[in-house]
């Protein structure tokens, strides 16, 4: 609301400039855009807990169908009178370990939600100066996806790494330096047109593989990240997000993702919470 009433004090401003210095009013112009770039920062941020808590939603959703499982498994237990007060204490057993899971599980959760959510606006931050056609950055399913145009990387055809990429890997390795507890996997990704060569790259496995591990090494090299975190490698045409009929969608395909992630010994730690059978 406070932003809103700014907006409309500088509007007002700005539609009096015959009553107004020449500094008045570019200073009120400054505040004015100032505010439509801070409204722009917050809606992303609100769209982005939206999406988290949808996906939290449907967990909990999950959850809950599972207790409500195993409650009726005791009542039906109960009903029977044939049935041991051996095996109810143990199903009771099991509901209250499955209890403790389910607390834990939701608490990990939301953690890592926390944390992801965080390093996503960090990312776009950093990346703010830079057009949203070259790269995007959104959380899904848990893990923070940077996806970067061709153009922006490299020249047609070929897998190495244009100077003008430096600013923005850069830029990108300074947040996976910093969230260091995580791991990252890199993928190359290219549109169906054929490309047959006698030399590298022979076809799209191999360029969509060789631009994953060019953009790996510029990060280790360059900007020192961790190469024992990093995977690499290439999808070729088999990962489309558009169809390849049109000129848009082809290039919405020739991208190179970069996935930060929790290390999997953290996803295996859940698995060891979880209850005995």
């Amino acid at each position: 609301m406070k932003i809103f009433k700014v907006l409309a004090v500088s509007a007002m401003a700005l539609g009096m400039t015959s009553c107004v210095s020449k500094k008045q009013y570019d200073a009120l112009s400054s505040n004015y855009k100032q505010c439509i770039e801070n409204i722009g920062e917050r809606q992303r941020e609100i769209q982005d807990l939206k999406s988290q808590n949808s996906a939290l939603t449907g967990e909990n959703n999950l959850l809950k169908s599972q207790h409500d499982a195993l409650k009726s498994s005791l009542d039906a237990c109960l009903s029977n009178t044939g049935k041991s007060s051996a095996n109810i204490d143990k199903l009771v057993g099991e509901i209250n370990a499955s209890n403790t899971y389910i607390k834990q599980l939701i608490s990990s959760n939301a953690k890592n939600d926390s944390l992801n959510l965080a390093l996503s606006n960090k990312l776009k931050r950093s990346l703010d100066n830079v057009s949203d056609e070259d790269v995007q950055v959104k959380v899904l399913k848990g893990v923070v996806m940077i996806s970067l145009s061709d153009k922006m990387l490299y020249k047609t055809g070929d897998y190495n790494i244009l100077p003008a990429a430096q600013e923005v890997l850069g830029k990108v390795a300074k947040v996976i330096n910093d969230y260091d507890k995580y791991s990252v996997l890199i993928e190359g990704n290219t549109d169906n047109a054929a490309l047959n060569s006698p030399n590298l790259p022979r076809d799209n496995w191999d360029l969509s593989a060789l631009r994953g591990t060019s953009v790996a090494k510029v990060l280790q090299t360059q900007f020192g990240v961790d190469p024992a975190r990093i995977t690499a490698g290439g999808r070729s045409e088999y990962n489309p997000k558009a169809t390849n009929m049109s000129v848009s969608g082809r290039a919405e395909n020739r991208r190179t993702e970069i996935i930060i992630m929790p290390k999997l010994d953290e996803f295996m730690k859940l698995m060891d919470i979880a209850p005995k059978k």
